[in-house]
């Protein structure tokens, strides 16, 4: 949120008594970076609480989440460490606590991924959402508890208190990204690591395309229906801002097949992942533009069976918080072995060069 300081200008009096007219004042913003809001933290909230109102069509398209989820937590796997306080933040429906009851992908017979954590506290701002599933079976199965945020973008907890940190498909939706980030490094024993995979890039540009160019031909204008993701170049960058060492990122892309376009749009409302941009269009998009942008998605995009791919692209991002006792790499020029003698070497001893009859 901006911040403004008041300054008041009022001319002196002359001698003579007149009325006090109106002061004029001057609104300055104070230093600091301003705070951009792209999405309504209202209306997101607003459409998980009612997604997740209907628990039945909620849960029939949890296929991405829990997919993603999975993916996740192999990640964290890679790490031979043990975990006794972990936060899974922006918890959804507790998607990462079902994933660590299930069996290792590639470790099916080492039992569930929940022994390398201690306890998980699941925070999430909709508790509609968050508690959907509070009684099904997982929740048994795993040190479990949750807990509802004020807000998803301020983190009600004291430094160095968690041993790892997750975020499975909720940073997408933060308006401030870099003082999120630096809550959870803060929120972070030393040399513990930070594990968040958000949507990104070019997810569902096959849709963005096809009712940008439709609503182009039907209303002459592209009003903003999609929402602006952040690209895997940026990300590296936010966490190194945010104080991250040791950093990973990687992008994975799932495809999903649908019958039509208004297949995808419908699990994407179920979801709660619709629009929440501050400048959207309000109403729902008209029909005709509807009709002209399912011609045009099965014309571009279409598979030969007749359904429609529809793309996410996932940012896979590791961050570590720095310690005085994690390994660093060494200096510019201390390496003990020259790779410029090796390349030498190995030119002189094979030939290699031009003219040497081989190629």
């Amino acid at each position: 949120m901006n911040t403004y300081t008041i300054r008041a200008f009022i001319p002196p009096l002359p001698r003579r008594s007149i009325p006090l007219r109106a002061a004029r004042r001057y609104a300055v913003q104070t230093p600091g970076a301003p705070t951009m809001e792209i999405f309504s933290s209202q209306h997101k909230w607003l459409q998980k609480e009612r997604a997740a109102a209907n628990a039945d069509a909620s849960r029939s398209v949890d296929y991405l989440r829990d997919e993603v989820a999975s993916r996740l937590c192999e990640r964290l796997l890679d790490i031979n460490r043990h975990f006794p306080q972990v936060l899974d933040l922006g918890a959804n429906a507790c998607h990462i606590g079902r994933m660590l009851t299930q069996p290792s992908a590639d470790q099916p017979d080492a039992g569930p991924r929940s022994n390398r954590i201690g306890h998980l506290l699941a925070a999430e701002s909709s508790e509609t959402l968050l508690y959907r599933d509070a009684d099904l079976p997982f929740n048994a199965a795993l040190n479990l508890t949750r807990a509802v945020l004020p807000t998803s973008e301020t983190l009600p907890y004291a430094p160095n208190s968690f041993d790892a940190v997750l975020s499975s498909l909720s940073l997408h939706w933060i308006n401030d990204l870099p003082s999120v980030l630096a809550q959870i490094n803060a929120i972070l024993k030393p040399d513990a690591p930070f594990f968040g995979v958000m949507l990104g890039g070019d997810t569902l540009f096959e849709l963005r395309t096809s009712l940008q160019l439709a609503e182009q031909d039907r209303r002459g204008g592209v009003a903003t229906h999609t929402s602006p993701l952040a690209d895997v170049r940026d990300v590296g960058g936010l966490l190194q801002r945010a104080g991250f060492t040791l950093l990973t990122v990687d992008v994975d892309d799932i495809v999903v097949d649908y019958p039509d376009a208004f297949a995808l749009m419908k699990d994407l409302q179920a979801m709660g992942e619709a629009n929440a941009v501050l400048g959207r269009e309000k109403g729902p998009i008209q029909r005709d533009v509807l009709l002209a942008g399912e011609s045009i998605y099965r014309a571009l995009h279409g598979n030969e069976d007749g359904s429609l791919p529809a793309t996410f692209r996932l940012i896979f991002m590791i961050g570590w918080k720095p310690s005085p006792k994690q390994a660093k790499p060494l200096e510019r020029g201390t390496g003990m072995f020259s790779i410029k003698d090796y390349l030498e070497g190995t030119k002189k001893e094979g030939g290699g060069g031009e003219g040497s009859g081989g190629r």
